[in-house]
């Protein structure tokens, strides 16, 4: 007698098994659109590929959206896969899924968390166009906008700006991430956000460093009209316009320009303001400090008028000396203003007339240069004699007839100034003489 092949108490066990498994799938969600399920590769072909997500019907990858992940990427049958559902049934029946979509949902999870963390990353630019760098997140394309690229030149042609931004293609770069946007699929990172945080961290480490004494190299990195700045390795410190030269700057660019390698004193560290300040001229030699051996009262000097002030003309001479000649010394009558008279660059030969190094003043004179020595000078250094000359009819037409009129009265004896009552500065240019 042949043996049943289930006993009772099987076929009860089994029913409950059936039931439990059924009441199960009943309770658990079907997947919706935009839901991210494992299924496993059933199948691959030139389509694309099917994949079991556990619906009535097998869900269907097209081609295309394989090719989005690359040629490196690669599925094989029975790998278990993670994919977006798109369509739970189309209309002939088929589940629409996306393993790119899926990966993707991936990578703006980690995007969101790295704008809540406020972290840094570290992509790879893969082109460079008008608006600025394109960075690949994963399986997503960042944009970094041209106004938040570190370093990138503003005062050059939008053709110098592209060069600049195509020679970033290839290169790492450092951001942080500013918008994540889902639904219009914008994520949008910044390098200047990145590098001011690293700034910070490096500027405190070489707070930490330096000393008030030493000697660094940097580059140039921006000009101001009060000074330069200098990048030290990654923070800067400030030249203040007083400090890039021993003479008067009117523009830091007359001394240094962006991306010059230079060699600075560290002269003060703000620890309060976490501020390094630098100089440029504590490195060379003081003119002032050697001026008695250079210069005498009484020597004619040949000098370019640097700028003009009310109640002078200053004037620079070699090496790096700025002297003043005061309109009190261009003629007489004194001139109530020396404006048109001279020019930026023009070059006059003067008389010392008073050397005080302590306070690095130095005075001259033009009046008291005769003729005759403007002509011998001119006559030596193979110039016009004109050249030397200033143009006193520029001073105005009320100026100039007093200080002709003044003239005449030396010339006839009148109004001759006692020498007891003479300047101490013309006292010295008569000693000297």
């Amino acid at each position: 007698m042949s043996q049943p092949l289930h006993t009772e108490t099987e076929t009860d066990d089994m029913e409950m098994d059936f039931a439990t498994l059924l009441e199960e799938s009943l309770q658990r969600p079907l997947p919706e659109r935009g839901d991210i399920v494992k299924g496993i590769v059933l199948a691959i072909d030139q389509q694309g590929m099917l994949v079991d997500v556990g619906l009535k019907r097998d869900g269907s990858v097209n081609k295309q959206d394989i090719e989005r992940l690359g040629s490196d990427v690669e599925f094989e049958v029975g790998q278990e896969i993670n994919v977006m559902i798109i369509r739970v049934e189309d209309h002939s029946g088929n589940a629409i899924v996306s393993v790119s979509q899926a990966l993707q949902a991936v990578d703006w999870d980690n995007a969101e968390q790295l704008l809540e963390d406020d972290a840094v990353w570290e992509g790879t630019v893969i082109e460079a166009n008008r608006g600025g760098l394109i960075v690949p997140f994963g399986n997503l394309r960042g944009f970094i906008p041209a106004s938040h690229i570190n370093n990138l030149p503003r005062s050059t042609t939008e053709q110098e700006r592209q060069q600049y931004m195509d020679h970033l293609v290839g290169e790492p770069i450092t951001v942080k991430v500013l918008e994540v946007n889902r639904k219009r699929r914008r994520l949008v990172f910044s390098q200047r956000e990145a590098m001011r945080e690293q700034r910070v961290q490096i500027k405190e480490q070489l707070m930490e460093e330096l000393k008030e004494g030493d000697v660094r190299e940097g580059i140039v990195s921006g000009l101001r009209d009060f000074g330069a700045f200098v990048d030290l390795g990654g923070a800067d410190g400030l030249i203040h316009i007083s400090e890039l030269a021993w003479h008067r700057v009117q523009h830091p660019s007359e001394i240094v320009s962006v991306g010059d390698k230079v060699e600075v004193y560290v002269m003060h560290l703000d620890e309060q303001d976490r501020r390094i300040g630098l100089s440029l001229k504590r490195l060379q030699e003081n003119p002032w400090s050697k001026i008695d051996e250079r210069y005498h009262i009484g020597q004619l000097v040949m000098g370019e008028v640097s700028r003009v002030a009310p109640y002078g003309v200053f004037v620079r001479l070699n090496p790096g000396i700025e002297a003043l000649l005061h309109s009190s010394q261009i003629c007489d009558p004194q001139p109530d203003s020396v404006e048109g008279l001279v020019d930026i660059g023009q070059r006059l030969l003067l008389r010392i007339i008073s050397i005080e190094a302590e306070r690095q003043r130095l005075g001259l004179s033009y009046k008291e240069v005769t003729e005759v020595e403007r002509e011998n000078w001119a006559e030596e250094n193979e110039i016009a004699v004109d050249s030397l000359r200033l143009d006193l009819s520029r001073l105005g037409q009320e100026s100039f007839e007093a200080m002709l009129a003044d003239n005449d009265d030396i010339d006839s004896g009148k109004n001759a100034e006692d020498p007891l009552q003479s300047t101490d500065v013309e006292q010295s240019v008569a000693e000297s003489v």
